[in-house]
């Protein structure tokens, strides 16, 4: 199963917001929606391409309602999620999953599960250096494209 996570933006309630909009709760009716980290919304999907075709359809509320969205694709990685961007390059065939473990986000999770402030790193010899902006509990690794990365 392919997960999407949707990273609600500053002083915005997603959960409250998608669930108040008629259509977005009806592109939401057919999941089981949890909120793994403060401000977000996790859903399972049957595939990378169902993942993007959901992000496709919220795309409207996600402009205005979300700082992130994130796919976790069993085929690309267990554990290291994907940037909106990289996940469409992959299902459009433009890039492989091979190409992808260079460039993170890596957020901080702190105590409480809330993600903060992500770090741009690069990975060296297969290895993430540490996130150091903060003490947290754990961390949340995204891969990104370069432009992301740099941009």
């Amino acid at each position: 199963m392919t997960r999407v996570c949707l990273v609600g933006a500053d002083g915005i309630d997603l959960r409250l917001e998608l669930g108040s909009r008629e259509t977005s709760r009806e592109a939401l009716a057919t999941y089981s929606p949890q909120e793994p980290f403060v401000n977000s919304l996790e859903v399972e999907t049957i595939s990378l391409g169902s993942a993007i075709a959901l992000l496709n359809d919220l795309n409207w509320y996600l402009v205005r309602f979300s700082q992130d969205e994130l796919v976790l694709e069993p085929s690309v990685s267990e554990t290291e999620w994907l940037s909106r961007d990289i996940a469409t390059k992959i299902r459009d065939g433009e890039i492989s999953a091979d190409e992808t473990d260079e460039y993170l986000k890596v957020y901080g999770v702190t105590d409480e599960d809330e993600l903060v402030e992500p770090m741009y790193l690069s990975r060296r010899d297969g290895e993430i250096p540490e996130y150091d902006l903060r003490e947290v509990a754990d961390t949340l690794v995204v891969r990104v494209t370069e432009s992301e990365f740099s941009g």
